[in-house]
């Protein structure tokens, strides 16, 4: 007997363009059959009215710390209750694990989602004794980062990340020498780039020239909340212009607003509130006493010197700009998740849903068709995941029916946690991982070494 179907299935064929109607019949994790399944299962799941689709990938995604118990894979639940089947972690410059403790961990216990990991650059610097932001690497500090690349290249890693904004003493020329270490062709390199807005241009430049000179492909982070405050217009025009010179660049978006950091980083010096054309009261906090509570420049101080690590959520942005980001075809969608305490963005509980309800259903940005696209195929090609993103047979059974006409975000930034409405079930590896919006196993999830090669 088979293990599952689901029948009356309307799924996108990204091939055509179009929308297809049949039974998917899963076995053994994968696609085995599309079409009239007669065949007797152990489950069947009428999709009659829904939309089938493959699992959600999320391009750009961070992980929660295996050694916090209380809080373990909280960021992974949330967005597998979102409908994100497999994320690629480790970005903008930070991991909180080793990488072979966090895949041992994986192997051994499951995780609601699959992950792929980037290597982070700022980790791996402060690891190396390069714990100054503001000061670049010595020659011993980044050969011993040199030999943490090798190391680490066992466990498969995407590539590196790197946190530019978070640690403006990084040179491209360290990055370029750390990304020689990998030795191998197809590795992927994510930026956070260097400075935001006015910036963007300059920023975007220099993660040109550390592709051309690596020779890997650059995947620049969260487009919106680095160029939409009025400069998206020349951040996109400067990535057009590389790509259509041969540059291998491309960025994700997540559909919000505000971003979310700790309000302790770089992100936060002198001159940001002048950059941005903003005030202390654009910063709302998220923990502790102050909860929810917007900033003033006292309590904007003593939260910086106080509470370091607090996450933070800035209303900088432009809705319009991140709309017209979402309309490039090399733009794809990413959480940038990842939630401190259970506190944080909505974006870790609410990305996927937001771009299906209100982007796609209410404003019209884009087609129901052009946003699944960015959220499966697109980076399933990105991240070389033959088997993922797309609904044919022999491919993973990694998928997300939803309604379309209810589909839509819960989470807001009180209460950023909050699951989505609309999406009934999430199956990862041909299990069943979330049903009537609940989680019901959050151990389906493994470890995706990366396919540098093909």
């Amino acid at each position: 007997m088979k293990d599952l179907k689901i029948i009356n299935a309307k799924f996108p064929c990204f091939s055509t363009g179009e929308w297809r109607t049949a039974d998917l019949l899963i076995h053994r994790g994968v696609i085995e059959k599309i079409g009239d399944a007669a065949e007797d299962t152990l489950r069947t799941i009428d999709a009659a009215g829904k939309v089938v689709s493959p699992g959600f990938i999320d391009m750009h995604a961070h992980e929660d710390p295996i050694r916090s118990e209380e809080y373990r894979f909280f960021t992974a639940l949330c967005e597998l209750r979102m409908g994100v089947t497999t994320k690629a972690a480790g970005n903008c410059g930070d991991n909180y694990d080793l990488l072979s403790d966090f895949v041992a961990h994986i192997e051994k216990n499951g995780s609601p989602t699959n992950y792929l990991m980037f290597l982070g650059q700022n980790t791996l610097r402060v690891r190396a004794g390069a714990a100054d932001r503001y000061q670049p690497s010595t020659r011993q500090q980044l050969d011993r980062m040199k030999q943490m690349v090798q190391e680490a290249k066992a466990f498969s890693p995407v590539g590196l990340s790197c946190g530019f904004e978070y640690a403006p003493g990084v040179t491209a020329q360290e990055t370029i020498e750390l990304l020689g270490a990998f030795g191998d062709e197809g590795y992927l390199t994510s930026v956070h780039f260097r400075k935001d807005g006015p910036h963007s241009v300059e920023s975007i430049q220099e993660l040109v020239d550390i592709s051309r000179a690596s020779g890997y492909g650059i995947q620049m982070s969260h487009i919106g909340s680095c160029s939409a405050i009025g400069y998206m217009d020349q951040a996109l025009n400067a990535l057009k212009e590389a790509r259509a010179q041969g540059v291998d660049i491309m960025a994700d978006c997540y559909p919000y607003v505000a971003f979310c950091t700790g309000i302790g980083t770089a992100v936060f010096d002198e001159g940001c509130f002048d950059m941005w054309k903003k005030d202390y009261s654009a910063i709302q906090l998220t923990d502790g006493p102050f909860k929810n509570q917007r900033c003033t420049k006292e309590l904007f101080e003593k939260t910086r010197k106080e509470h370091p690590e607090m996450s933070v959520v800035a209303f900088v942005m432009n809705e319009e700009e991140v709309e017209q980001a979402y309309r490039e075809p090399f733009v794809m969608v990413g959480s940038d998740c990842g939630f401190n305490k259970g506190c944080g963005h909505p974006r870790g509980a609410g990305t996927y849903p937001r771009v299906l309800g209100r982007f796609v259903r209410e404003k019209k940005v884009l087609t129901l068709m052009e946003a699944l696209r960015k959220m499966t195929v697109l980076p399933a090609s990105r991240l070389k995941l033959a088997s993922k993103g797309q609904i044919e047979e022999g491919f993973d059974a990694d998928l997300v029916i939803f309604d379309e006409h209810t589909v839509i975000d819960r989470a807001d930034f009180d209460h950023p946690t909050e699951a989505p409405e609309g999406i009934d079930y999430v199956l990862v590896g041909g299990g069943v991982a979330v049903e009537g919006g609940q989680v019901v196993d959050g151990t389906l999830g493994r470890y995706v070494p990366y396919a540098n090669r093909g």
